[in-house]
């Protein structure tokens, strides 16, 4: 009978007998496991998002890639009711998520509207920890509320 799901058996040198690791936490026992291996879940989930950036006079780097010479002026304020405008056009629109990727490609600061503004897939501790959390209590198809970052104001479409 094989091993459950998670585990690796591995020989040990000096005792001449088998072990077993958890390939999430990397830890080893002697017994024979009996249940999958924890750890899985957070270690290996990844989200996919699209996002929206407002950046504002106190991003850390006030300037969008779309005018890199420019410095961004826009107080943190007026960057929230922007972004609300944003979330009201595209819940007012049944096809929330090409709404949402128009808008992202038109108006986001972030790099990421030449592709909609999807960042693809990450996992925990690849973003700033704001981010990241919107990001993981979403479920696909969700829109997040108005998230603030050191980056600027984000609104957060989970795909998947």
């Amino acid at each position: 009978m094989g091993l459950p799901d998670g585990w690796e058996e591995k020989m040990s040198r000096s005792k001449g007998k088998p072990y077993y690791v958890n390939v999430h936490t990397k830890e080893s026992q002697w017994d024979k496991p009996r249940a999958p291996a924890e750890g899985g879940d957070s270690a290996t989930e990844k989200v996919q998002v699209m996002h929206l950036l407002v950046k504002h006079e106190q991003s850390r780097n006030p300037k969008s890639w779309r005018n890199p010479d420019q410095v961004i002026e826009k107080p943190k304020d007026k960057a929230i009711k922007e972004l609300e405008s944003y979330r009201n056009e595209i819940n007012s629109n049944p096809d929330r998520f090409n709404t949402f990727a128009e808008l992202a490609k038109k108006y986001s600061d972030c790099s990421s509207a030449k592709r909609n503004g999807d960042l693809g897939f990450f996992g925990r501790k690849q973003m700033q920890k704001p981010f990241e959390d919107a990001s993981f209590a979403l479920r696909p198809n969700e829109m997040s509320d108005i998230v603030s970052t050191d980056s600027g104001v984000h609104i957060i479409y989970r795909i998947a």
